[in-house]
């Protein structure tokens, strides 16, 4: 072997003996390192474990506990007999209510900052609701209306300028048909608020007649004779009774005020019945007519 060769084999034999050392130093903080992290990382994870065990139970038990409230509060508002509409929108806007409280509070136990959700929830609550005011107005006269029920479909009610048979009781709004068969649509909040008029909620409509004649005619015959035309009139109800009484004598005519009740939807035909009956009747018997009034 040469001079120079045998330099140069030491030299590389030098610096290789200084590498080595080196690398291996490198390579054991590296490892060392790494073991940290990962010892890190597992005592975080079995410090989180049980808080992402406890979330998951809960949320488990959480929609299970839901879904039991809701059929338990649709079966409450069935025996009530609310109407199928708003035993439905109630039916959800209780569980959506609750999934949120509950992803909420899973949420928390998790660690996640759930300040910020609540506030931006509030928030979106907040403008929603005054961007939609008359709407919930409606909305809540709507559940008034619905769970008190000071009228259902098929009565005849007046209220809010307004007069009809109720065809509809919808979430927002109350659908009526007038006498002259029109349609009219009521907002649920002023119709809630205001003053209702339900003509046929004890099953029955009272009309008034009120009948003049002359006070020569003997008042019980008169009244006699008015009884006996009543009950031949199969659209008048025997119960509650026909009343009748002699209001006041005018100008030396008898006023007689008849009260009978008879079935909805049908007043209108018994009074004009009762008039045409009651004309020839009084006609027949020699009832003598009202005086004229005029000088």
């Amino acid at each position: 072997m040469s001079f120079y060769k045998y330099s140069w084999y030491w030299v590389q034999e030098g610096v290789v003996k200084r590498i080595i050392p080196e690398v291996k130093e490198k390579l054991v903080e590296k490892e060392e390192k790494i073991t940290n992290y990962l010892d890190v990382i597992f005592d975080k994870t079995v410090a989180f474990l049980p808080n992402l065990i406890s979330a998951v139970l809960v949320l488990l038990i959480g929609l299970w506990l839901i879904k039991r409230i809701g059929k338990l509060a649709d079966k409450a508002m069935s025996r009530k007999e609310l109407d199928y509409s708003l035993r439905t929108f109630l039916k959800s806007l209780t569980t959506i209510g609750l999934r949120i409280v509950l992803i909420v509070t899973v949420a928390g136990m998790l660690g996640i900052g759930t300040t910020s959700f609540v506030t931006i929830l509030g928030a979106a609550g907040l403008a929603v609701g005054l961007a939609l005011q008359g709407s919930l107005s409606n909305f809540a006269g709507g559940v008034l209306i619905l769970i008190f029920k000071p009228f259902r479909v098929g009565d005849s009610i007046e209220a809010v300028g307004q007069s009809g048979d109720v065809l509809e009781i919808q979430i927002f709004n109350t659908i009526l048909k007038t006498a002259e068969n029109k349609t009219v649509i009521l907002p649920n909040g002023p119709l809630s608020n205001g003053t209702i008029v339900n003509v046929t909620r004890r099953g029955s409509v009272r009309t008034e007649l009120l009948l003049t004649v002359s006070n020569e005619n003997n008042p019980d015959t008169v009244m006699r004779l008015i009884e006996s035309v009543l009950d031949k009139e199969e659209l008048i109800l025997k119960d509650p009774a026909t009343k009748m009484f002699l209001q006041k004598i005018d100008d030396g005519n008898l006023v007689i005020q008849v009260l009978p009740h008879t079935v909805p939807g049908k007043g209108a035909l018994v009074k004009s019945n009762l008039y045409k009956k009651l004309l020839i009747a009084f006609r027949e018997n020699n009832i003598l007519p009202a005086k004229s009034t005029t000088a």
